[in-house]
């Protein structure tokens, strides 16, 4: 009897002092912000025009990393967010950009579309099931057993449906043809408060309303020049019926419109009010106003980081007075690239020249076919890419490798070509930066058989998309800056990589990482 007694309170003593223990605390809810094309340059030059609730404020209460890295070549929107959730390289997450050509078909698909699942509010069929890899968001769902309140709210559906992962309660974004908030049935159950938003507040109802001018005045904007001077500007959104909301989605008024649902769905949902972590994942837009160049459009261009300095404080403000920021972790990263610039004048007589893929793979054809017989070897091409007929080689009993290396050969002629990187020089060729930051973009079920390096100052002509693209092989530093839940400010100018910040926002949540995720989590964030 005694010895029971005994055994019976040194359990009680034991659980007593568990209880004791400081539980480690976790942020009631993190928000990651990716502002897609945000400059680091420019939000530093255009400072004097802020206001002190934004950019500023994370400047100063922020933990600011000033060189985010992406370890890949050709970084576009859909890449980055890719890289950002999953902390792991399109070589492993399946996401080499916002499309690629689907080697069965030959045709080009978009990173998320499927066909299995329908829209809510759009015609469009999508799910996030060509990313093949566990993001921040599933992590999270999975340890909490899908207790947490998980959303992905972005104007564009890529941005929205990879920052949700696989196992999130919803990804939002807006329409181009109707501006409602849309989502997708692989989700769950479309969502009430963004029915009822769509139905009471949508974006269709006040897009007649809505004109795009200075938000401060004109003499402000000095940091962009054009050589046709430029007075002031008015745009008028309603204007063109067709393409009304894409142009909507180029200008800075789109990021009002996430923090609109953002207000929504802080109102409607338990989202950071109890203590199992929750996560908001958003996408802003800081690029060009209808992807034209800066010189065209230089007053939009900066007053959009104006609108998008005023865009943050209020988010920032929201998330103050619904959660308080003391138990958000916050964190805003860029998508770290930006839309092509036009060619330089002439006048300035900077090298340059027009590269045509689609010649160059007319010309390796019938190089091939010259060599080992008529037939078509070069299946198709896209980008800078060229995919080889497998089923053709491999019914000629050709050897692959031979005609890698002489095709190779053969485009390293081309003028403009600084480079040619065959799939098999990707997986066994000695390593250089060079190499492995273009392998880390290779992945063995999406990408051609030969990448092309085009010269820098070079106009690549893209025939599938009827546009061109200069190419410029410039450092871009993509900021990363954490802010709220007792981060210790500071700013730091030694570069970080991009795949850092879904390990180091795990490691807060107490929760695994991303099952791709590499690299360890970044220290000294806290107090």
């Amino acid at each position: 009897m005694k010895g029971r007694i005994l055994t019976s309170l040194l359990a009680m003593m034991a659980l007593a002092s568990l209880q004791a223990q400081e539980v480690p605390a976790v942020p009631k809810l993190v928000v990651g912000l990716t502002i897609d094309q945000l400059r680091l340059d420019y939000v530093e030059a255009f400072s004097s025009m802020y206001g002190d609730r934004g950019f500023k404020r994370l400047w100063k209460e922020g933990r600011v990393y000033r060189n985010a890295e992406y370890d890949f070549v050709n970084v576009d929107r859909s890449s980055a967010v890719a890289a950002i959730q999953t902390g792991a390289m399109p070589k492993v997450n399946g996401i080499v950009g916002n499309g690629w050509l689907d080697r069965s078909t030959l045709q080009v698909v978009n990173c998320v579309d499927d066909n299995r699942y329908m829209g809510n509010y759009t015609s469009e069929s999508t799910s996030p099931f060509r990313l093949q890899v566990s993001t921040l968001s599933d992590e999270l769902m999975i340890a909490t057993q899908g207790v947490a309140e998980v959303y992905s709210i972005a104007p564009t559906r890529e941005m929205a449906v990879l920052s949700a992962g696989h196992a999130s309660k919803g990804a939002f974004w807006i329409n181009d043809d109707t501006g409602k908030w849309s989502g997708t049935t692989y989700f769950e159950n479309f969502p009430t408060w963004v029915s009822t938003y769509n139905d009471r507040q949508g974006l269709d109802f006040r897009i007649g309303e809505l004109v795009w001018g200075p938000y401060l005045p004109v003499t402000s904007y000095k940091y962009l020049t054009t050589e046709t001077k430029q007075v002031t500007f008015k745009h008028k959104f309603d204007d063109e019926r067709r393409n009304k909301y894409r142009k909507f989605k180029t200008s800075p008024y789109a990021n009002d419109e996430v923090n609109r649902l953002v207000n929504a769905c802080l109102n409607a949902t338990s989202i950071g009010k109890d203590f199992v972590p929750d996560l908001l994942n958003l996408s802003y837009y800081a690029g060009n106003y209808d992807h034209k160049p800066a010189a065209e459009y230089p007053l939009e261009m900066q007053d959009t980081y104006v609108r998008l300095d005023a865009a943050l404080a209020e988010l920032l403000d929201i998330i103050d007075r619904k959660v308080g920021l003391g138990s958000t972790l916050f964190f805003l990263t860029s998508t770290g690239y930006s839309d092509p610039e036009p060619i330089d004048p002439p006048q300035y007589r900077i090298p340059t020249g027009e590269f045509h893929v689609k010649r160059c793979a007319a010309l390796l054809n019938m190089f091939l076919a010259a060599i080992y017989g008529e037939g078509q070897y070069v299946e198709a091409h896209h980008e800078q890419e060229i995919y080889l007929n497998h089923k053709l080689i491999e019914e000629k009993h050709l050897n692959l490798s031979e005609i890698l290396d002489r095709s190779s050969e053969f485009l390293l002629q081309f003028s403009g070509v600084k480079d040619v990187y065959s799939s098999q020089r990707l997986m066994l060729g000695s390593w250089t930066p060079e190499l492995d930051k273009v392998k880390n973009r290779y992945h063995s079920t999406c990408s051609g058989d030969l990448w092309i390096e085009v010269l820098p100052g070079w106009t690549i002509v893209r025939d599938h998309s009827l546009d061109t693209k200069v190419v410029r092989n410039v450092y871009s530093s993509a900021p990363l800056v954490f802010m709220g839940w007792d981060v210790r400010p500071e700013i730091i100018h030694t570069p970080v990589k991009v795949g850092h910040i879904a390990p180091t926002l795990t490691h807060f949540m107490r929760i695994r990482a991303p099952n791709a995720s590499s690299l360890p989590p970044l220290s000294d964030i806290r107090k």
